[in-house]
């Protein structure tokens, strides 16, 4: 056997339709795409998802496209473990910041419970999880929030 020998089996090709030749070809004059309009003229076609210029269903649906939260409030993280040599009296937003615990204080903080503590401290933060607070009361402190507006 050689290449020249190699063809498709009996009756799995079909010869392709030829267009445009001819009313007895059966797709003569407007080759099958019918009178006028967008999809009759030559070049692409709209893209998949075009609704004939109505706002299309991927831009109405946010979750179709990922969705952003205006109304979301993004919190600075301090960990119960970062305040277990903390020697400055209360935690507060401001001695945090001086200590060097955050940057800055335009986002409200938030106390989660990784780590061990082992001081009795007085926190006033605006957050705090539910593990931070169960160990801050158990080494002798205590939690204070504060309005996140203030």
């Amino acid at each position: 056997m050689k290449l020249h020998d190699l063809k498709p089996a009996p009756g799995s090709t079909r010869k392709t339709k030829r267009v445009g030749r001819g009313h007895g070809s059966g797709k003569g004059k407007t080759s099958g795409k019918g009178m006028m309009g967008q999809k009759a003229r030559s070049g692409p076609n709209p893209y998949p998802h075009f609704e004939g210029g109505q706002n299309p269903l991927v831009r109405r649906m946010p979750y179709k496209r990922g969705f952003t939260n205006i109304f979301r409030v993004e919190y600075t993280i301090v960990n119960v473990g970062d305040l277990t040599e903390w020697n400055n009296g209360d935690v507060t937003p401001e001695a945090l910041r001086e200590v060097g615990l955050i940057k800055n204080l335009k986002q409200p903080i938030k106390v989660l419970g990784d780590g061990d503590l082992n001081v009795a401290l007085k926190v006033r933060v605006h957050k705090v999880s539910a593990s931070a607070r169960q160990k801050i009361e158990a080494a002798g402190g205590s939690v204070e929030l504060i309005d996140a507006a203030a």
